[in-house]
């Protein structure tokens, strides 16, 4: 296990570089340059033409646009690697061409948030959509299991910012409050402190609950198709047959068998929730990655939507590596040589 472990870290780091290099070019693939761009869509902003000559040639000498795409890759990874810095990030076009917040302070803004949002997803899903699958398997063609199921493909139909949308209606309209962001009006702009997490952890169960909805669904029919599957092999009618318990039969060996693929899912689960959550993070003002990644590339802002796009991709690749790693934990038959 050890030396496989190994072998994979080698292999995601160099999987991180090769993502590296390809969300810097894909964001350098359109036309033109970014000085240009913000000048031609800047310059009724500005004082006069000089001004914005000025400015323009300012920010091309700071992006190294004289240079190559490949020294200027490689200047991005090595201020990264050496200083820890990722660049700075650039405001919308109509307030001019200054440069404004480092990538790292507007991504560090977020990235608490996003954490949060996104592991109480994980744990919200996982936690339903587990027992459910179990008892529509084990109670096959029961009404629990038909109720389930029809619950299930209703959560796959739905858009997860059509579920918000409807969610922020019935605040408003039944409720008289507000179901978006993940603070109160008082703890928006505070400092971190144990209030302000508290208030956190309490605006976090409904994004969780419009998140996690086509998850849950989805994961309730595979762990219910698999424990099926698992529930007729010779294996676990010999140990029924024997009169052993019940739910240790089904528990000890089926369910770990069928909680591959869902262990499996780690890999994508990661970067969706991060990635695909920008709707929703927009209809419910979510204060998380998504949003900034939808900003970045709309202005063109290559730092800040490189970064990003880089940090999807090192959470694909660690979700792979924490996919096979619990594979082989709950799964003794699968053995990875040289471990």
């Amino acid at each position: 296990m050890t030396a496989y472990i190994a072998r994979r870290l080698i292999l995601s780091l160099f999987t991180i570089v090769m993502i590296s290099m390809l969300a810097f070019f894909i964001i350098e693939l359109p036309e033109g340059d970014l000085a240009s761009k913000r000048f031609d869509r800047t310059t009724a902003h500005t004082s006069g033409d000089a001004q914005a000559l000025e400015i323009m040639d300012e920010l091309r000498r700071y992006l190294h646009l004289d240079r190559p795409i490949y020294v200027r890759y490689a200047l991005w990874i090595w201020n990264m690697v050496r200083h820890g810095d990722l660049g700075r990030a650039f405001g919308p076009t109509g307030n001019g061409l200054a440069v404004q917040e480092t990538v790292k302070k507007v991504i560090g803004e977020r990235i608490w948030t996003t954490i949060a949002l996104t592991g109480f997803t994980i744990l919200v899903t996982w936690t339903f959509a587990i027992p459910i699958g179990i008892y529509s398997a084990v109670r096959q063609h029961s009404v629990g299991d038909y109720a389930f199921t029809f619950l299930g493909f209703t959560g796959l139909a739905v858009p997860d910012f059509l579920l918000g949308l409807v969610l922020l209606y019935i605040g408003y309209a039944y409720f008289n409050q507000s179901v978006g962001g993940l603070f109160s009006a008082d703890y928006a702009n505070a400092p971190w402190g144990v209030p302000k997490a508290i208030d956190l952890i309490n605006h976090l169960w409904i994004p969780a609950i419009v998140l996690g909805t086509s998850g849950t669904a989805s994961l309730i029919r595979i762990m219910r198709n698999n424990l099926l599957d698992e529930l007729g092999k010779p294996y676990v009618v010999t140990a029924r047959a024997k009169g052993a318990n019940p739910l240790k039969a089904i528990l000890k060996y089926p369910v770990r068998v069928a909680l591959n693929p869902l262990v499996s899912t780690i890999g994508y689960l990661l970067p969706a929730l991060v990635s695909g959550s920008v709707i929703v993070s927009v209809v419910l003002s979510l204060p998380t990655i998504g949003p900034v990644l939808l900003t970045a590339i709309e202005d063109e802002d290559i730092y800040l939507a490189g970064f990003v796009v880089l940090l999807i991709g090192i959470l694909t690749v660690i979700g792979t590596l924490l996919s096979d790693i619990l594979l082989a934990v709950i799964d003794p038959r699968i053995k990875f040589s040289g471990s």
